[in-house]
């Protein structure tokens, strides 16, 4: 898989083909699934989600441009394979899964493999982990309406922030952010991707293709029946515009 998908297909970090090559995919795996493992495609895991396709998730982590002891903020923990991957570089990984069951499921099996500096919150990762930024570089691992303000602020300066981003669930290209300064941040288009939609505070709205922060306000309800003649004056002009 690494010398055919990952690095026949143009990943040349070290770092990261070695990190590929280290990491058991098929323990990331429902047994029934195993077989496919080192197949170059994404795979269903619980909470109908991914595992990410290989590739991508190698080109994302040399996009984050790591040398070894960083610290690491992921957004979508999964089954924990991409988080593996980074702590076989980075000095710590911090991941955030907003599903309990995948959050609990991954704490157990990194730590079932021996990834003591991976460390597991389940929570709303539109928001970050706050508490222990900031971070070298962060690698979100489902598609937004925009980069999350949260995230750009708990980056470091010189760190790099690795998203997709699109218009809509269905849409996305992945983006890196570079923070040049306090307020100051480049951002570049890589790849087109296709991504699970990334759902919070800062993200999509549950179960609508609309993001969370731009919701219509709410139409007023009222609290008792029109007065007749107010009644009768709007039946009358609904009368007209229909003629």
């Amino acid at each position: 898989m690494v010398a055919r998908h990952i690095a026949g297909r143009g990943i040349r970090d070290r770092g990261v083909l070695a990190a590929m090559g280290r990491v058991p995919r098929e323990k990331f795996l429902q047994e029934s699934l195993a077989e496919f493992a080192y197949k170059d495609t994404p795979l269903p895991i619980e909470s109908d989600q991914t595992i990410s396709q290989p590739y991508v998730v190698a080109y994302m982590t040399e996009s984050l441009g790591l040398r070894g002891g960083e610290k690491v903020l992921e957004i979508g923990t999964g089954s924990g394979y991409a988080a593996a991957v980074l702590a076989e570089i980075a000095g710590d990984v911090y991941t955030v899964e907003r599903y309990r069951n995948l959050a609990d499921g991954a704490a157990e099996r990194l730590a079932r493999l021996g990834y003591r500096n991976v460390h597991v919150l389940h929570g709303d990762g539109t928001l970050g982990w706050h508490e222990h930024a900031p971070y070298d570089a962060i690698v979100v691992a489902a598609g937004g309406p925009e980069v999350p303000p949260s995230l750009r602020e708990q980056l470091a300066p010189g760190g790099r922030l690795v998203i997709p981003v699109g218009p809509s669930v269905r849409s996305q290209k992945l983006v890196r952010i570079t923070r040049r300064g306090e307020h100051d941040f480049d951002q570049e288009e890589l790849i087109p991707v296709a991504f699970v939609p990334l759902v919070g505070e800062e993200g999509w709205e549950e179960g609508a293709e609309r993001p969370a922060r731009a919701q219509p306000p709410a139409r007023p309800r009222l609290s008792r029946p029109l007065p007749a003649m107010v009644a009768a004056c709007l039946r009358a002009v609904r009368g007209d515009r229909d003629r």
